[in-house]
């Protein structure tokens, strides 16, 4: 991570460093601060004039050194190396304040870097025709962003083509993601079908929806329903015939 902003200061300091300069002039100061993986620090502080680099700032030393041999450039660094108590802050803040503030956002930001949530994925099938029927993998609730799906007939990956169509990633809005797959296949086959996902929050297991899980559960659910509609309409029949004799 490397925070930039930009410097205002150098345009105060600089009075006197050109004779008759033409309107509108500009300055632009750029400071960076990187924090290496072995904790090491790669600081960055310079000044340009008109989009021309102009002087750098020499963390080390507490000075500036010019980039550009002209007056304007001598002029600056003769300027700045002459304010040892404004050059005495840049060495803090760039070896003290910068590392801080980039230590503070990586603990910070560290639990959103490392938030998984692994994905819920369903499988039903519309008709699109009397000689198409559409399967659809619906997976959603996933985090981070990257996924695989794949369709599997009778345990092998089918390969891209025209009856096969996924969609992009698309955001929830608990800051999750979802997406679909669809598959065309005739109606009766009498192929298998299987959704796949790889996730990172999976592991190295991979997350299998068959086709037919789905319709097995509408049975039985439709079984149930049947079941107690039987049970209601026999305690109906029961009571009714009781109170008759």
């Amino acid at each position: 991570m490397q925070p930039r902003c930009l410097l205002l200061f150098p345009i105060l300091l600089f009075p006197g460093m050109w004779a008759e300069p033409e309107d509108p002039f500009v300055f632009q100061s750029s400071i960076s601060c990187k924090l290496q993986p072995n904790r090491t620090t790669r600081t960055f502080l310079g000044i340009a004039y008109e989009g021309q680099d102009l002087i750098w700032f020499h963390l080390n030393k507490g000075t500036w050194d010019r980039v550009s041999d002209n007056e304007m450039s001598a002029n600056a660094e003769r300027l700045l190396n002459n304010a040892t108590t404004l050059n005495e802050l840049i060495q803090v803040l760039l070896n003290v304040t910068c590392v801080d503030i980039l230590e503070r956002f990586i603990e910070y930001g560290k639990a959103n870097l490392e938030r998984q949530e692994p994905p819920t994925a369903t499988v039903f099938a519309r008709t699109a025709g009397p000689a198409q029927l559409l399967l659809v993998c619906r997976i959603t609730g996933f985090y981070p962003r990257p996924i695989s799906v794949a369709w599997l007939r009778d345990g092998h990956e089918v390969p891209p083509g025209p009856a096969l169509n996924t969609s992009a990633v698309l955001p929830n809005a608990d800051l999750t993601y979802q997406i679909y797959s669809v598959l065309t296949v005739p109606p009766r086959d009498g192929h298998s079908y299987a959704c796949r996902v790889h996730h990172r929050s999976l592991g190295t297991r991979s997350l299998l929806i068959p086709w037919g899980k789905s319709n097995a559960g509408l049975i039985a659910g439709l079984a149930v329903a049947l079941l107690a509609a039987v049970v209601v309409i026999g305690a109906l029949w029961v009571r009714r015939y009781r109170k008759c004799h």
